[in-house]
């Protein structure tokens, strides 16, 4: 029987008689030229296999075991790998539903647990019990107590237990979280706005959202090992490009808004001209935003129609515009254009790549810079995110781009591999001069996007954007034959329209049938439909607005005639995804099999621990990322009403509570989608309160040479002039040149930027008199949460001085990093900032009564709402009791690793009483002078261990920094020690001349398969010695970095940005056909 079926393949309506096409299905299509599964009508509960990696909880005392000397034929004198010192054996814990639970020891040095596993339904996560002291390193005795009164300083340590509730086990916090989503309501949402439901493909939820293997890994710095993401994300750009008409794109940043905001500030460093016109009908959201950054940037933002804009005074850096527009309008953009460039301005497009697939590109018409949002692309609404903004750009402009670019390079075997590209413009090196504060963006988020796009090509893409204009044209035809008027005559998928009666009786009929439309300022009413769009929902539509024909009954009468945008100059022309990857997966088993290649080049959390410092790669567990996929959360506009959203409004208020207790603060916003812009935004709540209390220039914010890159990239957004604090040759802050400075500044000092425990790795003494000395020159102290893994129920930094800081939920409360994104950064104040945390134009965000919003800081109120139940879960789970132990833990592993690498490598800084907080910093810059060998060639080195390399020439130009967290047990901090001792005794061999100091093991590092088993081998050392340095790294179970060392300065001498043809490939930099790509 035929069916009126929908692009993905589910059938809808009523069955008719073979060989009948109805005219619905002349305009809406039917079936799909390729998917075989139907369509996802709801996000699904994980079924994955559950990661039983356990957190460490418990102190034990180390029973020592002697392992065999390992040697080598290049030094018979090799030293034993492990050192008899131990700080602690993690141990894992059985926890039973309704009992506490009970420490059950590992076996010292075996990495063998004791026979009993955690019960299957329950994440271990309970009291400490009564474990005895622990010997430990050779020169002293502490137990894990002891060892926290020695690292953090006694003037900031919580005196008394968390408020919290006692931990859950897994099976009782899904219940929980069941009862609570419920409390969503599903409707309908024709809302747009930028936010769009969507059909996700069943084979990308599974085996990219829901993979540990995509979800782990970290931003791909070390690309030997991050080859498949990174083939992915330049899919991604490559997407962007050909949709969007433009020449370059980036790898995703944050939101539509933000994306907005960032084409604002480009506009501005271009050309230095204070003024950027915005069109009025461009989202309210991004309206918002865009204004919120020009306040405290010096820019004046204008809202003016295409036709009012002037551009005579050549005054004007930008200009933005919505295409589509907000109301659904489809406009000619080319004059304004040309307008603009006459002078010298640059011209932003807010666009939708849907749209794009059969309107005319932006590109095409001279626009410089194409922005939006990827989140129609199969990615669910989310109650606002996380969804990956796109960000494209002319070629001339790409050097000040924000964001993260993949590009195009060679290995050192000359084959044509990834990397990222141009990093000399981001905030980890430029600073405050970099072209933004971008750090975490929204790579898995993209990923999925270009996975969208691949599986189903261009044909499949342009068959749901006619399916989708289509259905509109049939909604718009039955209003006005029921006597509505439309606004605009052309349009995509977005109607605005002016009742012809009560709008009061429409929208209670649209109740009836659970339907949520736009009602615009002026009384309109607005309809944004969308893939999902069913003939039974343009019946229910049309019965809302009082038609009495079917959805049917009026595609029959409207003809064959050629209507919409197919019919007009706007239709597009060009083709786009010409690409071989955009053309050769379209089956679910080509898709799954491309997507498991890509996944098997990368290094995650699966293989090993990831110890980068700063970044907390720890567990994130698959019960607390189950529910981020149930409908219930997945399935809500972001600007439905609040009482469609309890659900979701309960968990706010929850985790806002257990947060202001773990910190001290009084109020949180959730709004923030990224440490960056949780930095951004405190910076601007501080400068919103001191203006408040008439203090508005003050605006330098003092900040120490070791804080992060982002710390002076934020201030610089926020409008802040930045003056450097010194640090002493401990790591700590310059106490003396610190009071200089604020002596210096005091009638204009705003704010210090501190990280704690600091970016060297220690807890600083001082830190309540640093706080002290601010305050009492009348600025606030804003405290990066970078390092919060280090001081959850040991400290709070509200209570110790601070009065914001940001909160990154990827890193201490386990939102996975996505290889680059999504992340979390909201921001806790305290109250006397909490009237000026930001707000929403459209959905009201009052922290409380007395409300001064410095503005809105991210497209959506709560930002990235549906990774949030993941920090909530892993809180209730943990209980107070076990987050105060798993920061012991983190602690813990890090003067572990610190003492057994000290006898091998300088550990650079340490706290008054010679500890290290969560992290530690390896000097390998001895050893250029000593063997020409550095910080570079021990992270490429690791990669043949099996390990992704430590934070590398951070803080501290030359070094490596090591954060273990409290996920990994001591068999694994073992092997990366033993990984690094082995890697020092090879830089000794080199010292020592058994080995040449120009070829060797590190330089040649890393060795791929291709490399150990080609024909020809002429290295002054064995396979083995290349392949398979210790016992531990097995022929069974060894990672194979796919690509030899990268040449990063040929990637940015010759900067390809997109999928280059495939001809390329045949034979690798081929200038000429590089110059033809």
């Amino acid at each position: 029987m035929t069916k009126w079926e929908t692009h993905s393949g589910l059938n809808y309506g009523r069955q008719q008689e073979p060989g009948t096409v109805r005219r619905s299905e002349a305009y809406l299509g039917r079936g799909t030229h390729f998917v075989t599964a139907t369509r996802l009508p709801t996000w699904v509960i994980m079924e994955e296999w559950r990661i039983k990696i356990v957190p460490a909880i418990e102190m034990l005392r180390a029973s020592v075991q002697e392992k065999p000397a390992f040697s080598s034929q290049r030094n018979e004198k090799r030293e034993t790998l492990q050192d008899k010192t131990c700080l602690t054996v993690p141990v894992l814990l059985q926890v039973d539903t309704m009992k506490k639970a009970t420490p059950i020891p590992l076996i010292a040095g075996s990495g063998q647990d004791s026979g009993t596993k955690p019960c299957g339904s329950c994440l271990p996560c309970s009291n400490r019990g009564s474990t005895p002291l622990t010997k430990c390193c050779r020169n002293y005795e502490v137990s894990i107590d002891e060892l926290i009164e020695k690292t953090v300083p006694a003037s900031i340590r919580l005196k008394r237990p968390l408020k919290m509730e006692d931990p859950v086990c897994e099976n009782e916090i899904l219940t929980t979280l069941h009862a609570i989503s419920s409390k969503n309501q599903i409707w309908r949402s024709y809302m747009g706005m930028g936010y769009y439901n969507c059909s996700v493909p069943q084979t990308i939820l599974r085996n990219l959202l829901e993979n540990a293997g995509w979800i782990s890994q970290y931003t791909p710095y070390q690309p030997e090992v991050s080859q498949g993401r990174l083939e992915s994300l330049l899919n991604y750009q490559t997407m962007v490009c050909d949709i969007t008409g433009m020449d370059m794109a980036n790898a995703s940043l944050l939101d539509e808004a933000t994306a907005a905001a960032e084409a604002m500030q480009l506009c501005h460093r271009h050309n230095k001209r204070k003024k950027f016109l915005v069109d009025p009908r461009c989202h309210p959201q991004t309206i918002a935003v865009v204004q919120t950054r020009a306040k405290y940037n010096g820019v004046l933002i204008e809202l003016k129609l295409p036709h009012e804009m002037d551009f005579s005074g050549k005054d004007v850096s930008g200009v933005l515009f919505q295409y589509p527009d907000t109301e659904g309008k489809v406009e000619d953009f080319t004059e304004l254009v040309e307008r603009a460039h006459q002078t010298g301005s640059l011209v932003c497009c807010a666009t939708d790549l849907l749209a794009l697939c059969i309107l005319r590109p932006p590109g095409e018409f001279g626009v410089d810079i194409a922005l939006g949002s990827s989140q129609r692309f199969g990615v669910p609404l989310g109650y606002g995110g996380p969804h990956a903004a796109f960000f494209a750009v002319r070629e001339s402009l790409v050097r000040m781009m924000p964001g993260r670019m993949v590009g195009v390079t060679r290995d050192a075997t000359g084959k044509e591999v990834y990397r990222l590209a141009l990093q000399t413009r981001e905030q980890h090196i430029r600073r405050d001069k970099a072209t933004s504060n971008i750090c975490t963006a929204q790579a898995l988020l993209a990923n999925m996007a270009a996975m969208f796009a691949i599986y189903h090509g261009s044909h499949g893409l342009k068959h749901i954007a006619r399916r989708v204009h289509n259905a509109t044209l049939i909604l718009s035809e039955g209003l006005k034959r029921a006597g509505h008027q439309l606004q605009h005559e052309l349009f995509f998928d977005t109607l605005k329209i002016q009742c012809g009666c009560s709008v009061k009786e429409v929208l209670d009929r649209a109740t009836q049938r659970q339907i949520n439309f736009r009602l615009f300022e002026d009384g309109m009413l607005g309809i944004s439909l969308d893939e999902t769009v069913s003939e039974k929902d343009l019946d229910d539509l049309l019965w809302i607005f009082g038609c009495e024909s079917s959805a049917e009954l009026v595609a029959e009468s409207m003809g064959e005639e050629r209507r919409g945008i197919p019919g007009t100059a706007f239709k597009r022309t060009s083709s786009f995804l010409t690409h071989q990857v955009f053309n050769s997966y379209h089956s679910e088993t080509n898709i799954v099999r491309y997507m498991k290649k890509l996944e098997n080049k990368d290094i995650s959390l699966v293989h090993s621990m990831i110890p980068l410092g700063s970044c907390t790669m720890k567990l994130n567990s698959s019960s607390e990322l189950a529910p981020i996929t149930w409908k219930e959360f997945a399935n809500i506009h972001p600007f439905v009403p609040l009482d469609q959203a309890q659900g979701y409004q309960q968990l706010f208020r929850e985790l806002e509570k257990d947060l202001c207790e773990l910190t001290g603060y009084d109020r949180i916003s959730f709004q923030p989608n990224s440490g960056a812009q949780g930095e951004y935004a405190g910076l601007a709540t501080i400068r919103a309160y001191l203006e408040g209390k008439g203090e508005g220039h003050r605006t330098v914010c003092l900040i120490p040479k070791s804080a992060h890159g982002t710390n002076p990239a934020s201030a610089h957004m926020a409008g802040m002039k930045i003056q450097p604090v010194e640090v002493d040759k401990y790591g700590n802050i310059d106490t003396a040149h610190l009071k200089a400075m604020v002596d210096k500044h005091k009638e204009n000092l705003a704010a210090i930027m501190i990280t704690y425990p600091s970016t060297n790795g220690v807890f600083e003494e001082n830190i309540g008199d640093v706080c002290d000395l601010i305050h009492q020159h009348g600025g606030q102290v804003y405290l990066d949460g970078a390092n919060m893994n280090a001081q959850v129920g040991i400290c709070r930094p509200g209570d110790f001085g601070s009065d914001v800081s940001h909160l990154n939920l990827h890193k201490t409360f386990c939102i996975p990093h996505g290889g680059g994104g999504p992340g979390m950064g909201p921001i806790g104040v305290k109250k006397h900032l909490a009237p000026f945390l930001p707000n929403h134009p459209i959905i009201s965000v009052k922290p409380c009564e007395d409300n001064r919003p410095v503005g809105t800081v991210s497209a959506a109120p709560w930002g990235s709402s549906s990774i949030l139940p993941i920090s909530w879960a892993y809180i209730k789970m943990m209980g107070g009791k076990g987050l105060k132990q798993a920061t012991e833990i983190a602690i813990l592993n890090a003067n572990y690793m610190a003492k057994r690498l000290e006898k091998h490598y300088r550990v650079l800084f340490r706290g008054a009483r010679g500890y290290v907080a969560h992290e530690f910093i390896l000097d390998t810059r001895p050893f250029k002078k000593s063997a020409n060998i550095e910080a570079v060639d021990v992270a490429k080195r690791l990669q043949d261990y099996g390990f992704h390399a430590p934070t590398m020439s951070w803080p501290v130009a030359g070094t490596l920094m090591v954060e273990p967290t409290e996920s990994e047990d001591k068999k694994e901090l073992d092997r990366f020690c033993d990984a690094m001792i082995s890697i020092r005794q090879e830089i000794a061999d080199i010292e020592e001349g058994r080995i040449d100091p120009r070829v060797n093991p590190l330089k040649m590092s890393p060795h791929s398969l291709t490399c150990v088993t080609s024909s020809h081998w002429d290295r002054p050392y064995s396979r083995e010695v290349a392949a398979f340095p210790l016992p531990f790294v097995k022929p069974e179970s060894k990672f194979w970095p796919t690509i030899a060392r990268i040449d990063d300065i040929y990637g940015d001498q010759h900067l390809v940005c997109t999928c280059p043809p495939m001809e390329v490939y045949e034979s690798p930099f081929s200038e000429e056909k590089r110059a033809s790509s």
